[in-house]
């Protein structure tokens, strides 16, 4: 089987209260978190997870902030060598902007989503503002978006699965790496989500939802799922990753 490694490339941030990210905690706490688009080294194609923003907010304190640098996604593909017309396959957790602001920049690559994701984007709920079907219309005009409706090989070494917490389509991408299977979750959470403190724990909750969600009684079990079926957990907006050029590698133990 194929093995990979994970390159998170921050390529945005978002200024918020942390709320947003943990559920019933931590509300009216500033908090910034990155916006990644993970390379994924290995095989035969150039791989992406997210493409992330196109207008990227680069300076100090939000540096300061994530613990690491923050580019521009062709200053982040240029990095390890590339240029956005070099990626071949993009897989979309989701399809709020925040994830796929720069897909139009990979002309020759083909893109998988939920079909979900892909109804909620072109008649989105009034709550889902973070739909903007602009970033992906031309691009599914082109045909080169790949509708999926539950669990999919994608290539040997990766698969995604089906786990709505944060979004109806939300899909998590499992990465075979030599280290073990990695979970980047198909949900807008951190490393807190999967392993809170002892005040959450002490309550008998296993984890906390994410903050925004579709149910989050069921957004609770689909992290509970991802955390226990991987050996390496890769929340979307985690800032530890910022400081790391490859994953598992540059992990501790």
């Amino acid at each position: 089987m194929s093995t990979y490694k994970i390159h998170p490339i921050v390529v945005g941030t978002k200024i918020f209260d942390k709320g947003m990210m943990t559920y019933q905690h931590d509300y009216g706490k500033q908090y910034t978190i990155p916006i990644y688009t993970w390379y994924l080294e290995g095989g035969d194609k150039k791989i992406l997870v997210d493409t992330g923003l196109m207008g990227v907010i680069q300076s100090e304190d939000r540096e300061k902030a994530i613990g690491g640098r923050i580019y521009t996604f062709e200053e982040g593909l240029g990095r390890w060598g590339l240029k956005p017309e070099d990626i071949d396959v993009v897989i979309h957790t989701h399809l709020h902007n925040d994830h796929c602001e720069n897909d139009f920049k990979c002309e020759n690559a083909i893109f998988y989503a939920h079909e979900k994701e892909l109804e909620r984007a072109y008649d989105p709920h009034p709550l889902d503002f973070r739909y903007l079907a602009d970033f992906i219309e031309d691009i599914d005009k082109a045909g080169k978006i790949r509708r999926l409706d539950g669990d999919a090989d994608i290539l040997p070494g990766i698969k995604v699965v089906h786990t709505p917490a944060h979004t109806v389509g939300g899909l998590t991408v499992l990465i075979e790496t030599h280290k073990g299977t990695a979970a980047i979750s198909g949900f807008c959470t951190i490393l807190e989500n999967f392993y809170p403190p002892k005040q959450i724990t002490a309550m008998e909750m296993e984890i906390i939802p994410p903050g925004t969600h579709v149910n989050v009684y069921e957004a609770y079990d689909q992290v509970l799922r991802v955390r226990d079926m991987a050996d390496i957990i890769l929340p979307l907006h985690e800032p530890k990753f910022a400081s790391m050029d490859t994953i598992p590698d540059d992990l501790e133990g």
